[in-house]
């Protein structure tokens, strides 16, 4: 205003001609029973006044901030990051801010980023939970915050979360690879956790596969280590005569560290050696060749995740559930006919 002082509401109201609880309407987005020409008063009143909102008066006096806090275990992966981008995406259209931390899967980490947010006095919570936290979790449900979990599921815990159906993952990629006559197919994953939940699915998938199709799994045909040391691992494991034609990557990372090893190595991709991942990535489509993958729903599971949090915030009562949405299955170049 010219005499320097921040306008208020009051100061819309009357420079609109109409009534201080309307104008708070207009500002809360309830516009049922608000005609054009009211609206249209109160925006150019607004614009001309330079009123913004005070965001603090209006949280104190609902009790809420408007910011949820999202916790990734690892924002490398590019499934992550679409889930991040669609749950901020969804809570935009809903005026709500987002904070992002990421805890590079140390539990330690997790635990700060909850309190700071905690001090922040966020609305709720989304995690993608880095692991052995439940005492952390439990005491965020005891304080009846808003919590969703998202890729990871916490036995223990009655959280909605939500997650691929990371079973039917490697069932579409062994089925593809038997449909291709492969018989001594392989996996490859990062160290074996309880707690990483699409790691024991995929595997489980594997072998419950593997069991479908009449082929047995063999155990030589696991590899299993950091992702740091991959490389050096697969070509250790690899001296042996006899080798899988196929190997199933379970994510995206994953498939990175297998296909520098088979760079470093001159496998020629499928001719030596046929790939699924699971997971799709920006440059797998432009690879040469072209990586088969099996893409994970992200943005569906994205859009639940911060629909869930958002019935929870707003207390639409909902029993707490699982919910596993169905991958797509990417045909692409790497799989060869034996």
């Amino acid at each position: 205003m010219k005499n320097g002082r921040r306008p208020t509401i009051s100061d819309v109201a009357n420079h609109a001609g109409i009534s201080k609880s309307t104008v708070s309407q207009y500002l809360n987005e309830r516009f049922e029973y608000m005609g054009e020409e009211t609206k249209k008063r109160i925006r150019e009143s607004i614009k001309e006044l330079e009123y913004s909102p005070n965001f603090l008066a209006k949280s104190l006096k609902q009790k809420k901030t408007y910011t949820i806090g999202i916790i990734v275990a690892n924002i490398l992966h590019g499934f992550s990051t679409r889930v991040i981008r669609t749950i901020e995406d969804v809570c935009n259209e809903q005026n709500i801010h987002v904070i992002v931390c990421n805890t590079d899967e140390d539990v330690n980490k997790e635990q700060k980023y909850v309190e700071m947010l905690q001090a922040k006095q966020v609305d709720g919570f989304i995690i993608f939970p880095a692991g052995d936290n439940n005492e952390l979790y439990r005491e965020l449900l005891n304080q009846e915050i808003p919590l969703v979990f998202v890729d990871r599921i916490i036995p223990e815990l009655q959280v909605s979360t939500v997650l691929t159906d990371n079973e039917q993952a490697a069932e579409m990629a062994v089925s593809h690879f038997v449909e291709y006559g492969h018989k001594d197919i392989g996996f490859v994953l990062p160290p074996m956790k309880s707690t990483m939940t699409p790691r024991t699915e995929r595997l489980s998938g594997f072998r419950k596969s593997m069991h479908r199709h009449s082929l047995s799994v063999n155990e030589d045909f696991i590899y299993s280590a950091p992702l740091t040391d991959m490389v050096g691992y697969l070509k250790s494991r690899f001296q042996t005569a006899r080798k899988p034609t196929a190997l199933v990557t379970s994510n995206d990372l994953t498939l990175v560290e297998v296909l520098r090893f088979c760079k470093e190595q001159a496998i020629v991709i499928p001719d030596e050696l046929s790939i699924v991942s699971i997971d799709d990535m920006p440059l797998a489509s432009v690879y040469n060749p072209a990586i088969t993958a099996i893409d994970q729903p992200a943005f569906t599971i994205g859009a639940k995740a911060a629909s869930l949090l958002l019935d929870e915030i707003n207390e639409r009562e909902k029993t707490p559930g699982i919910y596993r949405f169905s991958p797509t299955f990417l045909k692409r170049e790497t799989v060869n006919r034996t």
